[in-house]
C-alpha cells in the first residue's frame, strides 16, 4: 500500500477539515503546513503532530518532496498556489473552492495540472452528502419520472453557488449546459476570501438534454429548499427551514418525508469533507476519476462567471463562455453595478 506525504497551505478551518481527512487514511502522513500566520501555523502543528511548518508556502514546496498538496487560502491565490505546487511535482491537488476569481485563472490553473499529468480537486464537498446522494438515488430510481427542472437558492453565486450549480450537474449526470441567461445586483459592498459577490442574483440555465435550472440568490432568495427536483412524476426537495431534511412528491400522493436516520447510511461514515480527502487518496491508487475532479470544478465554475457575462451582455450567453475576465468585477471597477 503506498504511502503518501502531505502538506497543507492554509491552517485555519478548511485546512483544519482536509487534516481530519488525511488522518482518516491509514496512506497519509500530514509531513508540513504552511500558513504566514504565527499562531495559526502553532496550533495545527500541535493538533496533527505536524513535523515541519513553514511560513512561505513556496519554501514548504521546495524544502519537502510532497506527494499531496491541500489548498485552503483565498480564492485570489489559487491559481498562484496550484501552478506552484504541480511545478514542484507533487502527484494530486485538493484545492477550496471557489476555483478562482477569474474564467480565465480556473482554466489556467486546471490546464497546469492536466499538462504536468496532476490529481486536481476542488472541495465541492456537498456530493458526499447524504441527504444529496440519497435525492440523487431516488431520482435515478424513477421516483420522479423523468427530470425536467432544477431549482436552487442561496445567498451569493460565487461561494455558495458554486455548490448548487455542481449539485445541478450531479443531479443531471454531468451532462454538459448550453447556455445561461442571468442578472445580478450589488446593492452593498460584499466580499467572500477577498472576492467581490452579487447580493442578489438570478441564473437560469439550460443542459444539453434540454433540462432547465434556477439559481436565485441574495435579496431574491427562495423561501423553502435548498434544491428542489421537478420531474415528470414528481417533486424532490432537499433541506429547507424547518423541515424535513428531504421530502418526496410523487404523482398522485401525499408528501413523503425522510429523517436523518432514513438516509445516514447510503453514504459511509464521517464528514463530508473528510470523505472528499478518502477519495482524492483512493483515485491516486486506483487511477479512477475524483468525484470532485477539477473537470467538475469547471462545470460549475463556468456557469458562475456566465451568469456575470450575461448581466454583462444583457443578454444570453451560449457556452463554452468566451469571456477570461470576471464580469462583476470589471463591472463593479468601471461603475456599471454597486452600490448607489
Amino acid at each position: 500500500m503506498t504511502q503518501y506525504k502531505v502538506g497543507v497551505i492554509g491552517c485555519g478551518n478548511r485546512g483544519r477539515r482536509h487534516a481530519e481527512g488525511y488522518q482518516a487514511s491509514a496512506q497519509v502522513a500530514i509531513a508540513a503546513c504552511a500558513d504566514p500566520v504565527e499562531a495559526t501555523r502553532a496550533s495545527f502543528v500541535e493538533d496533527f503532530a505536524v513535523a515541519s511548518s513553514y511560513e512561505d508556502y513556496r519554501a514548504m514546496l521546495e524544502s519537502e518532496a510532497l506527494d499531496v498538496v491541500s489548498i485552503c487560502t483565498w480564492t485570489g491565490l489559487h491559481r498562484e498556489m496550484v501552478e506552484a505546487a504541480a511545478a514542484a511535482g507533487v502527484k494530486a491537488i485538493h484545492c477550496e473552492k471557489p476555483m478562482a476569481s477569474t474564467w480565465g485563472d480556473a482554466k489556467a490553473l486546471a490546464r497546469a495540472c492536466d499538462d504536468r499529468g496532476v490529481l486536481l480537486t476542488f472541495c465541492h464537498q456537498r456530493r458526499f452528502g447524504a441527504v444529496f446522494v440519497k435525492a440523487k438515488q431516488l431520482l435515478d430510481e424513477g421516483a420522479i419520472g423523468t427530470l425536467q427542472r432544477l431549482e436552487g437558492a442561496c445567498s451569493n453565486l460565487f461561494d455558495w453557488g458554486t455548490h448548487w450549480f455542481d449539485m445541478f450537474f450531479f443531479y443531471n449526470d454531468e451532462v454538459p449546459a448550453e447556455w445561461v441567461m442571468g442578472q445580478i445586483a450589488v446593492e452593498s459592498e460584499s466580499s467572500v476570501f477577498g472576492v467581490p459577490l452579487d447580493t442578489s442574483g438570478l441564473s437560469w440555465i439550460r443542459w444539453q438534454n434540454g433540462v432547465e435550472g434556477l439559481l436565485c440568490t441574495g435579496g431574491a432568495h427562495m423561501q423553502g429548499p435548498r434544491n428542489r427536483l421537478i420531474g415528470s412524476e414528481g417533486i424532490i426537495e432537499v433541506g429547507g427551514a424547518e423541515r424535513a431534511p428531504l421530502r418526496l412528491l410523487r404523482a398522485g400522493a401525499a408528501w413523503q418525508d425522510f429523517a436523518d436516520a432514513e438516509i445516514a447510511d447510503v453514504v459511509p461514515p464521517g464528514d463530508d469533507t473528510v470523505l472528499s480527502v478518502l477519495d482524492l487518496i483512493a483515485c491516486l491508487e486506483s487511477g479512477a476519476e475524483p468525484r470532485l475532479s477539477a473537470r467538475k470544478a469547471l462545470q460549475a465554475t463556468e456557469l458562475i462567471f456566465a451568469t456575470y457575462e450575461s448581466s454583462r451582455r444583457r443578454g444570453r450567453v451560449v457556452l463554452p463562455l468566451d469571456a477570461e475576465d470576471s464580469a462583476l468585477i470589471t463591472m463593479l471597477r468601471e461603475g456599471q453595478v454597486g452600490p448607489g
